[in-house]
């Protein structure tokens, strides 16, 4: 039994392929690889097989991570070597690694991620990077209505201490955002947050939709 870590990009229309889909593509590859996986015991087997973080929908990616067990060590060069013609379009493998003994999964060692948001801009704002900085974060709560985790129902909350960084850049009509969030179990920030409350701080006539979102990478703690 060997225990692998899997980093791929996901760009292009795949992004708008769910989580749940994207575990099923996976699960075929492997089979058409001939890789055997390992399976949880009891009543409904499932590949032991988990993303660090789901990429949520219609968000790019460029260091996604896979963690899976197989039966047998194939070795984690051949695994990229295997995998990586087999993939749909949008998915590049780009890096294959036995994973490090560890009793915590991924997904539980996750405490941050790094995310690239490109806002659009209808008409030019008179401000400076900096400008724009200082009126967001500059406010002494940057507050929200946010799913909570246990009762499902939305409360409001104070988002601006789940925002460990942020930096702007205004190219010509796009505003571009470059945002190091909480995520994980602990404490997680979704930048649909982060998106929501900057339109309205800036008072951006921008949709929702015309936004795009590249998660760059995750962070995890030692």
């Amino acid at each position: 039994m060997a225990k692998y870590i899997l980093t791929f990009s996901k760009t292009g229309t795949i992004c708008y392929t769910s989580h749940l889909d994207m575990m099923k593509m996976f699960k075929r590859v492997f089979k058409r690889a001939g890789i055997k996986q390992s399976y949880s015991q009891g009543f409904n087997p499932h590949p032991k097989m988990t993303f660090a973080q789901p990429l949520s929908l219609g968000y790019w990616g460029l260091g996604e991570l896979l963690e899976f067990e197989t039966e047998e060590d194939y070795g984690a060069d051949n695994i990229k070597n295997i995998l990586a013609p087999l993939m749909p379009e949008g998915i590049v493998i780009t890096d294959c690694k036995e994973a490090e003994p560890s009793k915590k999964t991924l997904a539980a060692k996750t405490e941050a991620a790094e995310y690239i948001i490109a806002v659009p801009l209808h008409e030019k704002i008179d401000m400076t990077s900096s400008d724009i900085y200082d009126k967001y974060m500059g406010q002494e709560k940057i507050l929200t209505y946010k799913k909570q985790k246990k009762k499902k129902e939305l409360a409001e909350v104070d988002i601006k201490p789940m925002i460990r960084d942020l930096s702007f850049v205004v190219e010509e009509e796009t505003l571009f955002v470059t945002a190091y969030l909480d995520s994980g179990s602990t404490s997680n920030l979704s930048p649909e947050l982060v998106i929501t409350t900057l339109i309205e701080c800036l008072g951006l006539d921008t949709e929702r939709s015309e936004v795009q979102v590249m998660r760059r990478k995750m962070v995890f703690a030692e």
